[in-house]
Parts: structure tokens; sequence; C-alpha cells
């Protein structure tokens, strides 16, 4: 493992898709390239060992928000001998590899780590038909690729129990599945799904019901507002959010199941919808939540609201991992392992990433060497008293906060301020750690030289 440390610590400092860039040193780039193309290491005993390291980072947090969402990464495949398969619509010919990860996110909605993650190429895939949906539910479990989201569920499931950890599992509208649904219920750890279908619910001695019939019925437990943000098709506003909760067993079977064979499942449900605040041709804004949490007021169902909100943590863990910092779609590895196994260490690389970008956020105050090496703070001071030289700033040698320090990385990344948009984003931070990560490394060369 004292390669894989590192090849982690050369793309923490220079991340990137191709080995060539984050590995500058000819003789550690032919020993990445021996370890990843050698097979002596997996992705899935690499994604182990990142799951612990997140679940110790998390050890003081009373539960982790468990965010499952796919994705897939495009490759280059000219020969056609890499393993791969395809991905997105099959008339666009794309090759690459399909993924589904657990991402793990503090009750501060700071990322903290991977929890787990399995990959697969889509090998096999089928043209639509008119009657998908009708062949889908006549396959087994084990041929669908739900398989591999139930995989993501009970790995991050093992990892969290040998740690004594509560998990959250947060999943939007593709976790609406009844085989999804019944394994989050089955891992005895709390689980929150956007609903994709208006379920069937069970009734005692009335005809079957949908969740949103009988929701409507209900009385409302209060409201709630929430600024919405404009887009090119949605007006900025403050949107009120009016909330409907109930307890309601559903009624989940495959087409032509007998009653005795279809799967029950009761669970609480949540549902927050814009009333009144939704512009002329707009939809309001309308979340249909499944839950096993107890919501019995208008805060525990709010916190059910929140914690879903948490998923979107996945979506920028994605976007720095595939594009704005990671670029792991550049990669030139010649086979699915060692594809997988880089992705992998890029994967937790990029969780790094978004890591700083919040926590500099939420928590400003908290030292820098809570998420930065000692290497890095001195090297750090060192950068900014150089950069700052002819402004007269003096920088002491005390332990900057997070958000300080994460500031001046993001300026080493070429970060103005007000001027750049915002708070600094993953692409200044990943600039600036493009510089911090080769003076870090030096500074520690030096010192070990002078003992």
């Amino acid at each position: 493992m004292e390669r894989v440390a590192c090849m982690l610590k050369r793309a923490a400092g220079r991340p990137g898709g191709k080995l060539s860039h984050v590995m500058t040193d000819e003789a550690e780039l032919q020993g990445a390239y021996d370890l990843l193309e050698g097979g002596r290491v997996t992705a899935a005993s690499l994604c182990a060992s990142f799951a612990d390291a997140s679940f110790e980072r998390g050890s003081n947090e009373p539960f982790l928000y468990t965010v499952i969402d796919g994705s897939s990464i495009q490759l280059t495949d000219l020969t056609g001998g890499k393993g791969l398969g395809s991905i997105g619509n099959l008339e666009h010919g794309a090759r690459g590899m399909k993924v589904v990860t657990a991402l793990g996110v503090d009750s501060r909605g700071v990322t903290v780590g991977l929890l787990g993650q399995v990959w697969w190429a889509r090998t096999k895939a089928r043209k639509h038909s008119a009657n998908k949906r009708a062949v889908n539910a006549a396959r087994p479990l084990s041929d669908k690729e739900t398989r591999h989201w139930i995989d993501a569920i009970e790995q991050s499931q093992r990892v969290a129990n040998a740690h004594g950890q509560r998990l959250w599992f947060q999943l939007d509208r593709e976790g609406d599945n009844k085989d999804v649904l019944l394994a989050l219920a089955a891992t005895g750890h709390d689980f929150t799904v956007r609903c994709a279908w208006d379920r069937v619910t069970e009734v005692s001695g009335e005809d079957e019901q949908r969740i949103r019939q009988r929701l409507a019925m209900a009385a409302t437990v209060g409201s709630y507002e929430v600024e919405v943000s404009g887009a090119p098709s949605r007006k900025p506003r403050t949107a009120q959010m009016v909330v409907r909760t109930g307890r309601m067993t559903l009624v989940m079977a495959r087409r032509g199941e007998r009653d005795s064979e279809k799967k029950r499942l009761t669970v609480n449900v949540v549902w927050a919808r814009e009333e009144s605040t939704t512009p002329p041709g707009e939809k309001p804004l309308d979340w249909l939540l499944l839950t096993s949490r107890p919501v019995e007021t208008l805060r525990d169902a709010k916190a059910v609201v929140v914690g879903y909100t948490r998923r979107w943590r996945i979506e920028d863990f994605h976007r720095t991992w595939k594009s704005s910092s990671c670029r792991v779609e550049e990669m030139q590895l010649r086979s699915f392992e060692a594809i997988t196994v880089w992705a992998t260490i890029l994967a937790t690389v990029a969780a790094r990433i978004e890591r700083l970008r919040l926590i500099a956020r939420v928590a400003p105050d908290e030292p820098a060497s809570v998420d930065l090496a000692d290497h890095e703070i001195r090297a750090l001071i060192l950068l900014r008293r150089e950069r700052q030289r002819s402004r007269h700033e003096r920088v002491p040698d005390t332990m900057p906060t997070i958000a300080t320090a994460t500031l001046w990385i993001a300026e080493l990344g070429g970060y103005t301020g007000k001027s750049s948009g915002g708070p600094p984003g993953a692409m200044t931070i990943r600039r600036g750690l493009e510089v911090l990560g080769p003076a870090a490394r030096m500074l520690a060369i030096v010192e070990a030289e002078r003992q």
C-alpha cells in the first residue's frame, strides 16, 4: 500500500486524469503504471480503506448521511480491448463504465468521503422496446443493474456496522424501486427516497389508494419558506412550501403477481409542495419523500426535507471528479481493473476538494489542520509570505483557520475574491493544490535532509 499512498499524495497535490500529469517523477510514474496494470490492488479493497478513513473522520457525528447515486465515465477505447461497455443512449455508441457511489456527508452538509463504490461495464445493454417495462419486471434481480445499487448500500452498511456508526441513506427517484426499498429497510439504518411513482397503498376495508390521494385528504402539519434561485426556466422567489405527512403501507408487486406474493413496506411519507407562490407557466416545487424516520411534527418533517437536500452533494462530487478538477475521463489506462483503481483514487481526491470547499463555508473557524497536513500548512504559510512581500502583510507562523487556508489555496489557483462570483470553488482550489502540492513535498524533503 506504500505505492498507493504515494499515488494518493501526488493526486491530492496535482489532480488529473492522466498519470503523466499527476506523477512527474519518471520512476514514480513507472511504478504507478506497474501497480495499476499489474493487478496487485483492486478498486474494492481501496474503497474499503477509504471508507474506514471516512468513518473515522465522521466518528463524532450522530449519523452520516449516505448519498447513493449512479453515474458513468466515458473513455476512449480505439482497440476495444479495455473491457468497456456502452453508456448513455445506445444509438450514440459511447463507451465507458458505470458506477454507483455511496458518499458520506456529515450533519452540517460537509462531504466526509467515500463509503462505498461499485463498478461495472454494461456489455449486455438492450435496445428499448415497446414492452420494456414488462420484460424488465420479469427478469430476476441478479440480471438487473439494480443489484449494483443494492451492493453499494450493503457495502456502506457493513463498514458502518464495523465502526458502530448510524447511516441515513438519501436516494433520488432512481431509488424508488421495490428491491432497493426492501434492501434499505433490511439494513436497519434510516433512509429517505424521493418518489418516482405515486404508489399504491394498503387501506383497511377500502379499495387501494395512491399516496397523493391519501395525503391530499390529510390536514397540513405546517409550512415553511425556501429561497429559490433564478434559472433560465425558473424565476427567483421565496417559495411557500406546505407540508403534509402520513404513515402508509406500500403495496409493491410485479404484474400478474397474486396478492399473497406482493411485498409490503410500511413507511412514513412527507409531502412538501409549493402553494400560492408559483409563477405562471412554471411547475410548483413538489417533493414526495418516503422515509423510515419518525415524522410526528413539522420539525420532524423539515429534518427529512433537509436530509434529502444533502443528496445534492453527490452532484457536486460528480462534477469535481469528472470535469472541473480531477478530469477522470481523460485517463488512458488499458484495462478495466487499472481504470477502476485509478478512478477510485481520483474519487477520494474529488471528495477531499469538496470537503475543503464546504468546511471553509460552514465551519470557517476550524483550524487548518482539520484537513491539511503539517507540511501543507507550513508550505502554504511560506507561499503566502512570498506572495504578500510587496503588500507588507505580515503572515504569522500560527495555525490559520480552515477558511483562511482554503482562501490562500484558491488564490494560488487564481481566485480573485468577489470578482470570481462567490466563495472559492472546486476549480480554483484544485489549481491552488497544484501549486501547494510540489511546495509541500519539497519542504518535507528539505526537513528530512536536515534531520
